[in-house]
């Protein structure tokens, strides 16, 4: 989840760049045209072709449908707020998969991942200050509806994982959301910059890592253990509005980005030290 959030946050920059020359939607379009031919590669060099059409497609056409309407609102939301606001809003999903977690995925939740969410979540609110820019704005809500469909498309690749291939969960959403979204965004279309073509370049290889990193993490992870890890994004959030958009955070938001990170280092903490008890058991 780390590797994701890492690859994650250097794609959105890329898709907070281009959300200034093309709709939301087109962006999310070629998130998953220029996805597709590195999936198609990886598919072959695996020799995973059969696995393909062994799948839940229900719970596949959830996640296209989920990925169209996060990668959109996202999109837009980046495009009206710097990173490190949207981030923290953004950081309402792993509360929601944890909630999620238990009835959906009939997971047992260790007490210790409450506690780190609920720290976490107090960060959030500390680096949001309610009442102020953000929350209220259309940017805001696009990055709280996005994080919703993030929650549930996560909680859906969870079930999903178990059953179907990482290489047809790649695979599936990216034609999904290339499809879907483009026929959305059709009607809009603007004509791709040759400027931009290195940008898009970018965005299919660090999609394709975000993607295969965050499926293995659901896949050996626990939704409830893995989810926290979302709030290192702060950090990578920060950064880039620093070093590209020359945007400084104030103390509060500092000080809830400490919060949160703590947070997650105590989830680290407790599974280092449940799983020592494991091994010491005869």
């Amino acid at each position: 989840m780390l590797v994701a959030v890492g690859f994650f946050a250097f794609m959105d920059t890329i898709l907070k760049v281009l959300s200034t020359h093309y709709p939301a939607l087109q962006v999310a379009a070629l998130r998953g045209w220029v996805a597709l031919p590195l999936i198609l590669v990886w598919i072959q060099w695996r020799g995973s072709w059969h696995t393909l059409l062994r799948i839940r497609w229900p719970l596949h056409l959830l996640r296209g449908v989920l990925g169209i309407c996060m990668l959109s609102l996202f999109t837009f939301g980046v495009k009206q707020l710097p990173l490190a606001n949207a981030y923290t809003l953004f950081f309402i999903a792993p509360i929601l998969i944890t909630l999620l977690a238990a009835p959906v995925l009939r997971e047992k939740v260790p007490r210790a991942h409450w506690w780190s969410v609920l720290a976490g979540m107090v960060g959030v609110v500390v680096a949001l200050r309610p009442g102020t820019d953000g929350l209220v704005s259309w940017g805001g809500l696009a990055v709280l509806a996005a994080a919703v469909c993030y929650a549930v498309a996560a909680v859906a690749a969870r079930l999903s994982s178990r059953t179907d291939s990482n290489e047809s969960m790649m695979l599936w959403i990216m034609v999904m959301v290339a499809l879907g979204a483009g026929a959305l965004a059709a009607p809009n279309w603007v004509t791709i910059r040759t400027d931009d073509l290195w940008l898009l370049t970018a965005l299919a290889l660090a999609g394709f890592g975000g993607q295969l990193a965050i499926t293995e993490a659901f896949r050996h992870g626990q939704a409830s253990a893995v989810a926290p890890f979302e709030y290192t994004a702060l950090a990578w959030g920060l950064g880039v509005d620093w070093l590209i958009w020359d945007t400084l955070p104030d103390h509060y938001t500092l000080l809830g980005g400490a919060i949160i990170i703590a947070s997650g280092l105590y989830v680290v903490r407790h599974e280092r030290k449940a799983a020592a008890v494991l091994i010491e058991r005869p």
